[in-house]
């Protein structure tokens, strides 16, 4: 790291004869295809396959323009004949044999009717498996480009928003290659485009330890991602022990309440069962005394006449 905090690129100057490229892309975009296509020999096995023909990196060198070209062609991302896991750990192989390090990554995308959300991903893929800082070593190459017809490479990318954020990523850097053009002028202007590039990082390349830091922040990522679940789940695990408190002491309320008025009723029924008693007790009490007088000979009403 430099003292403003931006990764010093590795790697001495890229000799004239020497020029390391790898291919990365899903599945069925023409990778193989654009290598034979690079190296000007059909060297890499193209076929038509729902799976990659490609299933382990291959790297094969030529003269080209009186310099050694390396392309190492790598297997198809998303490729369903492997776990993600075991694709990933295939891909990052092309760095051992583009050693010491690629001077280019090319994420090739076919030109098609539309662009579609796997094609994103493969861009945000690669990025996460060697880390955002080999987007400085990297340029999209569209195959396919006799699809756009009478349209230009501008019209196609100004019209598709999710691929003018893609190929910002690469600081807008592009090459089209036409399959119906076998014209060497296309892959000239393309070795000049990454020259430009491996310029533009001072001449340098993508080296092994920028791989190593990628793993590691995703390792970090993992492990933040990891404590912040687990944080997440204490966090709920408390909030549903503290809801069953609450319900349990509401229950304890409730159930107090409920003591204190069968409480209230047995004390209200008690208190009118003595009033009975006492009325009727007084009545009977009023009712012998005017018996006793009336036996005794005394009629309470005489006084009355």
């Amino acid at each position: 790291m430099s003292a403003s905090g931006q990764m010093q690129v590795q790697g001495p100057q890229t000799s004239s004869a020497d020029l390391r490229i790898v291919l990365l892309g899903k599945t069925g975009v023409g990778k193989s295809a654009a290598g034979n296509t690079i190296l000007r020999e059909d060297v890499f096995k193209c076929d038509l396959s729902a799976s990659s023909v490609t299933e382990t990196c291959q790297k094969i060198t030529r003269d080209i323009n009186g310099r050694r070209v390396a392309v190492i062609d790598t297997p198809g991302l998303f490729d369903t004949s492997f776990t993600p896991e075991a694709t990933v750990n295939r891909i990052k192989d092309c760095i051992s044999l583009a050693a010491p390090g690629p001077h280019a990554f090319l994420v090739v995308v076919q030109i098609g009717s539309r662009f579609t959300q796997e094609d994103c991903q493969v861009v945000e893929l690669f990025l996460k498996i060697f880390g955002e800082d080999a987007g400085r070593h990297a340029l999209v190459l569209f195959t396919h480009g006799d699809k756009l017809r009478d349209k230009s490479i501008h019209e196609f990318l100004c019209h598709n928003e999710d691929l003018v954020r893609v190929y910002n990523k690469f600081k807008r850097r592009y090459h089209v290659f036409n399959n119906d053009v076998q014209d060497s002028t296309q892959v000239d202007q393309l070795l000049e485009k990454i020259d430009q590039m491996v310029s533009d990082n001072g001449g340098g390349y993508y080296t092994n330890k920028m791989l190593q830091m990628a793993e590691q922040a995703i390792e970090e990522e993992k492990q933040r991602i990891l404590k912040e679940n687990k944080e997440q789940n204490q966090r709920q695990r408390e909030a549903l022990r503290q809801e069953a408190n609450y319900e349990a002491e509401m229950q304890l309320i409730r159930f107090q309440e409920d003591a204190a008025r069968e409480k209230s009723r047995e004390k209200q029924q008690i208190h009118h069962h003595d009033n009975n008693v006492s009325v009727r007790n007084h009545g009977d009490v009023h009712q012998k005394e005017v018996r006793k007088i009336i036996l005794n000979g005394h009629k309470p009403w005489s006084n009355c006449w």
